[in-house]
């Protein structure tokens, strides 16, 4: 993946003045993960249609409608009552469904005989404020948190940005998340998409204890 428009650079409020890496905030908001993680799954798991749930607040922070215009996805039907809720299909017969709907998982796709259910959080990923630190690391827990309040119809992944203290969160989080059949993916400015695996992070954990 190589999208350049997925993150939103904004001057940051006074009270976080200076405590991020650069001049502005990037803030890689929910409903960029959401349509970069849709994207994968249309690009590398073998998926045709992909639904996409987001709230209100996601569509005031994010044009789901211009981003995926931009990648060549033609709104072809609406749903919902928002401007942005509607099918949009691509050249090769891919769809993206958003629908502004709760309750129904952040990004859900059928492939093969199997479902995957994605729960989203964003953040700022290149914050060094501590409350903003903590949010993202909550924002991890939070979702693998509510996947397990969910029953599984299939693959469950928690899917957050991928920050240097995300990672380490996933690959100290993610054995203990295969237990319970939950996988972890982290979501880079780009919308590359990096698959936190349990036993590499048990592995990766071991050596750094070892050191």
């Amino acid at each position: 993946m190589d999208f350049e428009d997925l993150v939103t650079a904004l001057e940051p409020p006074p009270n976080r003045a200076g405590k991020s890496d650069g001049a502005h905030e990037h803030h890689l908001y929910e409903g960029a993960v959401m349509v970069a993680y849709a994207m994968h799954l249309l690009r590398t798991q073998g998926a045709r249609d992909v639904r996409v749930h987001p709230d209100g607040e996601h569509g005031k922070q994010f044009d789901f409608a211009g981003w995926l215009g931009r990648r060549a996805f033609t709104k072809v039907s609406g749903v919902g009552s928002t401007a942005y809720g509607g099918v949009y299909r691509n050249p090769a017969g891919q769809t993206i469904t958003v629908n502004p709907k709760s309750g129904l998982g952040d990004v859900v796709a059928n492939i093969g005989d199997h479902v995957i259910s994605a729960e989203c959080k964003g953040g700022i990923i290149n914050a060094r404020h501590p409350g903003q630190l903590s949010r993202l690391y909550r924002g991890l827990c939070e979702t693998v948190g509510l996947l397990m309040a969910t029953p599984s119809q299939g693959r469950q992944v928690a899917v957050v940005p991928l920050t240097d203290g995300t990672l380490r969160l996933a690959e100290r989080l993610a054995p203990r998340c295969a237990l319970a059949g939950i996988e972890i993916a982290l979501v880079g400015s780009r919308g590359e998409v990096l698959e936190v695996k349990a036993r590499e992070a048990a592995k990766q954990a071991a050596e750094r204890n070892d050191t």
